[in-house]
């Protein structure tokens, strides 16, 4: 062994001293991320989802129809149902109250067979021990008919013994706790709208249940108040998921398939859409399995056999026709999937994906007889389901042929060739160059003039951009205004994308600010969001803000952005000025272009980001979709923000 590896190794002992045992709930303290994800934003509201996932098990047993969850100041949550309330007489094994047992150990509740629960989310038992654990303090008051009991823990240890401060004729429980700031370092600040989307999740899948949520922090700006109940289900969930992606339901009515088998049961709802992509929400026992499990595979999978053997036994495919792949029966496709057993197999405390496979059957079973039972009986909805199936299937085959068209313009024997229009920089170092896309061929041509050719780029765009919102992707593919943005940027698109091979650091949308300018914007973003997300989120889109005026007075000139920006530019003018409205790009001359929007001392420029993409992807189907209503109400309550309008 050489010298230098000798010195490398650990000297200490490896001895019984080496062994740390953690005691209690300190386990949790020393690695929080094992048992709730995260010690980041997820993580803090995954504390609130364990305590409102013990009232939901209260609601699942038949004890519970109301959940109350309060955002108060520093943090402190307050969570409280009408169930049974956690016992609080002696545990026999533990000879301490047994509410003290729920909140102070590991691996104990009435979870595991004895009778408390027959289907319950809160698989191993650590839920409320572990928010315990995560927190500064908790307090925890137990009605039972009779008293008021209360107990209050710091960091998970016992402060008061548990003592009765009242009497009452209710039952229930109310926890109320602070996240410690020493665990969650980045954020002990609720969203709001996070809770809401889980809480509204969870009075979907329980039909009958009242969940309300208040904002009662005195530092919010808005306080607010929501209040969740549906008789509807799952069904109702179906057609909330619906009514979200801003899409029309090809079917008449939601379908709903329900079946049971020993201590397992699962419900199904789904509906055909005209969205081109899917949205397939799968639960086990209430908990949202985001990366799904034996539920959802068996869903998938079946749903597309039925289609097929429907298709092939009422001849609605030619007979020798192979059978339509899985991803063109998904099209459109909105579904909920929601499972209960007693004996749920998780991948981890999370709850991210289901394990059982006995679950697996049974949802199969019931997609088998039901679905296909529904189809016979409902010949007009079958015949629609399968003829989206198999213009996706067309659109699909269109689309490969079309990138394959797309790949040979991009290059032929390894050599790339760049779009005739685009008039490239000089450097090839990719953390420094910009390409500017440009509205039009004058605009283009000043920009090209006035650009520094070391690493900027500029590319003109003409004619009537593409509507991705509305096309498929062998529209998106063989689209002769985007092919050469597609080129030039050279990472490919959708599943084929690679940030590796982006050839700018910056991409500048660089458009007119008038009504067309604003409308090119958009379906460059629009395709940007669809299909190059990863730019977005990784900070390359920006957006050029050329000035609206140039106000001048002898040889002084001040270039405006805003009315306001022009009246002070013109009193410090005197109060009187020449003022020049730039009606367009293509009107500045070179040096005008590159003193007022291409110079990085000078210029302005936004960068687009994805803080929030669920609410931009919303905001993109409902202007770019084929709903005019949503549209039109977004412009009548968005007109008093839009000024200087070029119309």
């Amino acid at each position: 062994m050489s010298e230098e590896i000798k010195n490398t190794l650990v000297t200490e002992n490896y001895d019984e001293n080496s062994i740390q045992v953690l005691e209690g709930l300190e386990a949790v303290r020393k690695r929080p991320g094992m048992y709730i994800g995260s010690t980041g934003e997820r993580g803090l509201h995954h504390l609130v989802y364990e305590i409102v996932d013990n009232s939901i098990d209260e609601a699942l047993a038949g004890y519970c129809d109301k959940i109350t969850v309060e955002l108060l100041d520093e943090g402190i949550i307050r969570v409280t149902d009408n169930g049974r309330g956690i016992p609080v007489g002696i545990n026999p094994q533990k000879g301490i109250p047994t509410v003290t047992v729920v909140f102070t150990i590991l691996h104990a509740g009435g979870k595991f067979g004895g009778g408390g629960y027959k289907v319950s989310g809160g698989l191993h038992g650590v839920g409320a021990s572990v928010v315990n654990a995560l927190s500064s303090w908790l307090e925890v008051e137990v009605s039972d008919g009779k008293n008021v009991y209360k107990q209050r823990y710091e960091k998970g240890n016992i402060v008061t013994d548990l003592e009765i401060i009242g009497t009452t004729d209710k039952t229930g429980t109310t926890v109320t706790f602070k996240p410690d700031p020493t665990i969650f370092t980045d954020t002990t600040t609720y969203d709001y709208d996070i809770l809401l989307t889980r809480l509204r999740e969870q009075s979907f899948l329980n039909a009958g249940i009242r969940i309300e949520l208040t904002d009662k922090r005195t530092d919010v700006f808005e306080k607010r108040q929501d209040e969740f109940y549906y008789e509807g289900g799952i069904k109702s969930y179906v057609e909330f998921l619906l009514s979200g992606i801003k899409k029309e339901a090809l079917n008449s009515e939601v379908i709903y398939l329900s079946g049971e088998r020993n201590d397992e049961s699962a419900e199904i709802a789904l509906i055909w859409s005209t969205a081109y992509d899917n949205k397939i929400m799968s639960f086990a026992n209430t908990l949202h399995t985001i990366d799904g499990g034996t539920h959802e595979q068996a869903f998938r999978q079946t749903v597309a056999r039925v289609v097929n053997k429907y298709a092939h036994d009422f001849k609605k495919l030619k007979v020798d026709s192979d059978n339509l792949k899985a991803e063109d029966i998904m099209e459109g496709l909105v579904a909920v999937v929601s499972v209960k057993l007693a004996d749920a197999q998780f991948e981890s405390q999370t709850k991210a994906k289901l394990g059982n496979t006995s679950i697996g059957t049974l949802v199969r079973n019931l997609i088998n007889d039901k679905l296909y039972q529904y189809l016979e009986e409902h010949p007009a909805d079958a015949k629609i389901v399968i003829e989206k199936a198999i213009a996706a299937s067309n659109a699909r085959e269109a689309a490969q042929k079309a990138r394959d068209a797309s790949r040979n313009k991009a290059g032929i024997g390894g050599k790339t060739r760049m779009p005739e229009k685009l008039t490239d920089c000089i450097s090839n170092d990719a953390t420094k160059t910009e390409i500017f896309i440009v509205e039009g061929d004058s605009a283009g041509g000043s920009a090209v003039e006035g650009r520094n050719s070391t690493y900027q780029a500029i590319l003109p765009l003409w004619g009537k951009m593409l509507n991705v919102e509305k096309a498929r992707d062998d529209k998106v593919y063989g689209n002769d205004k985007l092919t050469p943005v597609i080129v030039a940027l050279g990472t490919g698109i959708g599943e084929n994308f690679d940030i590796e091979k982006l050839r700018y650091d910056k991409i500048v949308i660089m458009a007119d600010a008038d009504v067309d300018g604003s409308h090119i914007r958009t379906l460059l973003l629009t395709f940007f969001f669809r299909y190059m997300p990863q730019l977005i989120e990784t900070g390359h889109i920006y957006l050029a803000q050329p000035p609206l005026f140039r106000i001048s007075k002898g040889k002084k000139h001040f270039d405006a952005f805003t009315d306001e920006e022009k009246a002070k530019y013109i009193e410090e003018l005197g109060g009187t000025a020449d003022v020049q409205r730039y009606k367009g790009l293509g009107e500045m001359d070179p040096d005008q272009l590159w003193e007022t929007t291409l110079n990085p001392e000078v210029r302005t420029m936004l960068r687009v980001t994805m803080s929030d993409a669920a609410e931009a992807d919303a905001t993109f189907t409902m202007l770019m979709g084929e709903e005019v209503e949503p549209r039109k109400q977004f412009i009548e309550e968005n007109a008093v923000f839009a000024t200087d309008l070029d119309i």
